[in-house]
């Protein structure tokens, strides 16, 4: 900080005063050469980053980003990260139709690809994490479903997501691959919706994604099944065009994608890209 000094008629201490001055302004060249350095040396992601960020994900990703947001929060004191969570479909027309956000995290390219066409992206997605399908079953599984063809048994109340998801896509895409062919009872609007007509037994089955069986603990079985291996889905993440708080949002990109992030969302199941 430069002060004002009185006048003094004296030149060896307006020398002084000179080169103190000089030697102040050297040190602050010095201390902001590297403009990539945060307050502690940390590289910048942690300084200056406040206020909110909305992040708009797949519901798949519910209990995982819930975790990486609390410790956003913590790690970056006087930030708020708000979710909107649900069919990554609805979520890139939301966005398109201008709705306000500044990351989006979705279930497959083509979703995000909604988004990108749309320009609505500012930088090209990355993808952080790839999700496997399995079977949700009653506890017990008590129709013994063991395969995706058990699926297509007469009497069998199963449950898929809706086509235009991509957990809908991705079971099309595994039955398509052996030749099966099932009606579900309902065909519902994301992968949470889907797997809670098995958690209150309105369905016997559905197919949802390994990540979810596991979410979901003792309250249903979960069935692996081989096909499920031809239809894993990429989920890319991207920083939006219109964020609000872009700051913020890259910091949040790069938790999901640090080793702390890739940890939370391993231990949910959640494959590496």
């Amino acid at each position: 900080m430069r002060t004002r000094t009185a006048h003094r008629t004296r030149r060896p201490l307006q020398v002084a005063a000179g080169g103190a001055a000089a030697l102040l302004a050297l040190s602050a060249c010095s201390s902001g050469s590297d403009p990539s350095a945060g307050p502690s040396g940390s590289g910048g992601v942690s300084g200056g980053v406040s206020g909110e960020v909305t992040v708009f994900a797949a519901a798949s990703l519910k209990e995982s980003f819930t975790t990486l947001g609390e410790r956003f929060e913590k790690e970056h004191p006087g930030t708020k990260v708000t979710f909107s969570f649900g069919g990554s479909d609805s979520l890139a027309a939301s966005i398109t139709g201008g709705a306000p956000a500044d990351v989006f995290a979705s279930a497959s390219p083509r979703t995000m690809k909604i988004v990108t066409d749309a320009e609505d992206a500012s930088a090209p997605p990355v993808t952080f994490v790839r999700n496997q399908l399995e079977i949700a079953t009653l506890p017990g599984n008590p129709h013994r479903i063991a395969s995706l063809e058990d699926l297509t048994r007469g009497g069998l109340k199963v449950v898929l997501c809706d086509k235009a998801v991509p957990c809908g896509a991705a079971a099309q895409q595994a039955l398509d691959a052996r030749g099966l062919t099932l009606t579900p009872v309902s065909y519902e609007q994301d992968v949470k919706a889907a797997l809670t007509k098995v958690e209150l037994k309105e369905a016997d089955a559905a197919v949802v994604y390994q990540t979810d069986v596991r979410a979901a603990g003792d309250k249903v079985e979960g069935v692996q099944f081989p096909e499920s291996a031809d239809a894993v889905n990429d989920y890319p993440i991207a920083l939006l065009k219109d964020a609000r708080n872009a700051g913020a949002a890259k910091a949040f990109i790069a938790l999901v994608r640090s080793a702390e992030g890739q940890e939370v969302l391993g231990a949910a199941g959640f494959l590496k890209p």
